[in-house]
């Protein structure tokens, strides 16, 4: 078992709060477009970051746990692409100014961050109580990579999320973006602005990926601290990333497919290790290398294969893929703009 000391926790803690600050600095403070190469320099400074802290915490830790590190770091950053799908269906269908587009990321991705804090904390307490827990999380995942390849031609309807349609029926909504504001005055009203319904959408979308993230990642380690650093360093480099590889992710088009294996093989994993533990141990597990590997090889081929489709059918589109088929009334007005 991982040993982590409270300095250890401060420190990481402390990193991941700087680095979020001056996310939040670049991102809020200062609203602007972002070109490809403040965009590339700001994803290849987060990926130096999360790498170097991997190598120290595997010299520190020990190998296993770094690879473990690693592997659910990879998986998370691989996830987090398919959530950039989804803020790119927000942004297109809220019509976010570009130069607010950094504040909604910024604060996106704090929420997410919040969120799966709170299931990292509950997800570890559970599988610590009830060993059971490996199995229904493995069989959560596996369901969940049967439905994400079935409808992974499929976009999920922003507008049909019943958080967005609630608020829009509870709340007076503005028709333009005020100054980048979410609350406001108009003619000596209260009302919110399309930035606080975008916000809502980000947020109930992030809900949604905390739910299947955190079980992945605790199928490659049950260690809390190194859920919560891959999950930290995955995330923050979210908002760059955004912009480096928007153009780009209509060309994945077999990205939806290659995430429902990777949760596929990881909700396998899982219920091997509770068959290990709870039923026999003479069934085999399947160790982190071997995780690692598959993990790595399947996002390989994922690329490689999107990108090979893409140049030979330059019409063919990605998809972010949803876990349920969209309604006949949201394809109709899907249609209908």
């Amino acid at each position: 078992m991982l040993e982590v000391t409270a300095l250890g926790w401060t420190l990481t803690i402390g990193v991941i709060v700087a680095l979020l600050a001056l996310d939040l600095s670049v991102g809020v403070f200062r609203p602007h477009a972002v070109g490809f190469r403040e965009a590339a320099v700001w994803s290849v400074f987060y990926i130096a970051v999360a790498v170097a802290f991997g190598v120290v915490f595997g010299q520190v830790a020990g190998w296993d746990f770094g690879a473990q590190y690693f592997a659910g770091y990879i998986v998370e950053k691989s996830l987090s692409v398919d959530n950039l799908f989804v803020f790119v269906i927000i942004m297109s269908t809220f019509a976010v100014p570009e130069k607010y587009q950094q504040e909604v990321l910024t604060f996106g991705i704090i929420i997410a961050l919040i969120m799966r804090v709170i299931f990292i904390a509950l997800g570890a307490t559970l599988l610590n109580l009830f060993s059971f827990m490996f199995l229904i999380f493995g069989l959560l995942l596996i369901f969940t990579a049967v439905q994400l390849f079935r409808h992974r031609d499929e976009d999920p309807d922003v507008e049909d999320n019943a958080l967005v349609k609630a608020t829009k029926r509870l709340l007076p909504v503005t028709d333009d973006y005020i100054g980048g504001k979410m609350i406001t005055k108009v003619d000596g009203r209260r009302v919110v602005t399309p930035m606080f319904v975008v916000l809502i959408a980000i947020g109930s979308s992030d809900l949604l990926f905390a739910l299947d993230s955190i079980p992945a990642v605790f199928g490659v380690t049950d260690e809390a601290f190194i859920v919560f650093a891959a999950n930290a360093f995955a995330l923050l480099g979210l908002r760059a990333l955004f912009f480096l590889v928007k153009g780009l992710l209509d060309r994945l088009v077999y990205l939806s497919a290659g995430l429902a294996v990777i949760l596929a093989f990881i909700g396998v994993k899982l219920v091997l290790h509770w068959l290990h533990v709870d039923i026999n141990t003479s069934v085999p597990e399947i160790p982190t290398p071997l995780s690692l590997v598959v993990i790595i090889g399947v996002l390989a081929i994922t690329t490689v294969a999107s990108l090979m489709k893409s140049k030979k059918d330059p019409d063919s589109k990605a998809h972010a893929g949803s876990l349920r088929a969209r309604s006949k009334t949201g394809d109709q007005e899907h249609r209908g703009r």
